[in-house]
C-alpha cells in the first residue's frame, strides 16, 4: 500500500459509518466509539503496531501543548511506560507523509494482524527521511493512561491517520 493514498469524504464516510455501526451504538461521540471496540483492546501496547487511547500527562501543568487522545506508534518501552510517535503532532498530509516513509521499516507488506513497524529511537535519529518524525516522538507513562489500548490494524493506518480525533490541549 502506498503512502500518501488520499481518500474523498466519501471514502472516509463509508469506512466510519461501517465502524460506527458495527459497535450498535449511534449516539456516542467519535472517541467514545472508538474506546469501546471491545475487540480492538489491549491491555498493553505492543510496539510497531498503532494505537489509540486516553492519555492523561503527568507534567500537563507545564507542558506547552499535549495530547489526550494519541494517535501513537510505541517504539521502545521502559518498566513505566514506552516511548511513541503520535501522528496528531503532524497535519494530516505530512502525517501520510511520514506513514510512507515508515513503509520501509514494516516487518511484512501484508497490512494485516502480522504487520508492525520495526522502529527505535536510534534508527529514527539516524535516517535522514525520517527526520520528520521527530516532533512525533513523546513519552508516556502507563499509570496515566486514562483507557485500554485500541489497536488500529496496518490495513487500517491510512484511514486512521485522517479522522479528526486528537484532542490537544494548551496551556494558557
Amino acid at each position: 500500500m502506498a503512502y500518501p493514498r488520499k481518500y474523498n469524504k466519501d471514502e472516509l464516510a463509508t469506512w466510519f459509518t461501517d465502524k460506527v455501526k458495527s459497535t450498535g451504538n449511534y449516539q456516542r461521540n467519535l472517541r467514545k466509539i472508538i474506546l469501546s471496540d471491545s475487540e480492538r483492546k489491549r491491555g498493553h501496547p505492543v510496539l510497531g503496531r498503532m494505537f489509540i487511547y486516553e492519555y492523561d500527562p503527568k507534567h500537563k501543568k507545564t507542558l506547552p501543548i499535549y495530547d489526550r487522545f494519541p494517535l501513537c506508534f510505541p517504539i521502545e518501552q521502559y518498566g513505566d511506560g514506552f516511548l511513541g510517535l503520535n501522528l496528531h503532532y503532524l497535519g494530516v498530509n505530512d502525517r501520510a507523509v511520514l506513514l510512507n516513509r515508515l513503509s520501509s521499516y514494516l516487518s511484512n507488506n501484508n497490512y494485516d494482524a502480522t504487520t508492525k513497524l520495526r522502529m527505535s529511537y536510534s534508527l529514527l535519529n539516524s535516517v535522514k527521511k525520517l527526520e520528520i518524525a521527530k516532533v512525533c516522538v513523546k513519552r508516556y507513562l502507563f499509570n496515566h493512561v486514562r483507557s485500554q489500548f485500541i489497536e488500529i490494524q496496518a490495513g487500517e493506518w491510512d484511514k486512521a491517520i485522517e479522522l479528526p480525533i486528537e484532542v490537544f490541549v494548551r496551556k494558557k
